[in-house]
Formats: C-alpha cells, structure tokens, sequence
C-alpha cells in the first residue's frame, strides 16, 4: 500500500443544502505580477459530508479523495470552528 500524503485545504462552507454534501469556498491570496498587489482568489470545492454535521459559516479541513460523483472530489477530514 502506498503512502501518499493527499491535498489538504482549509475553507468556509457557503452552502449545505444537499445531502451528505457541502459547498466550501477556499480563499489565497496572490501577488500581482506586475503591480505587486495582493489578490483574492475564491475557489468553490463540493466536499462530502458524511454524518450532515456542516452548518453554513464553520471553517472545515477538506481532504482530495477519489471522485464521489459527478462533482465532488473533497471530504470533509473536521470541522475546525463553529459558525456563531
């Protein structure tokens, strides 16, 4: 069995209207090439959420796993803090 390390990130989840399945939005920030100004780069990842425990607000730690369905390819590993 090999021991591969996969992709982990850390994001906001933005929508939890699915079952079993959450809407998390990564934020970076990136510098600009020529005018060296920090960017705000937003990427929408659908993660699986197996137990329905995700509420729209928490911070959670995504996972890369193999293709769940058409669009999901995240796990959620936990749930880092809770939406006030």
């Amino acid at each position: 069995m090999s021991d591969k390390t996969r992709k982990t990130q850390q994001g906001s989840v933005v929508s939890n209207n699915m079952d079993k399945s959450v809407v998390v939005q990564v934020e970076r920030k990136v510098k600009h090439k020529l005018y060296g100004k920090y960017i705000r780069k937003r990427v929408k990842y659908m993660a699986h959420d197996d137990a329905n425990s995700c509420n729209i607000g928490d911070t959670v730690l995504i996972e890369e796993c193999r293709p769940l369905s058409k669009n999901k390819r995240w796990r959620v590993l936990s749930i880092l803090e809770r939406a006030v």
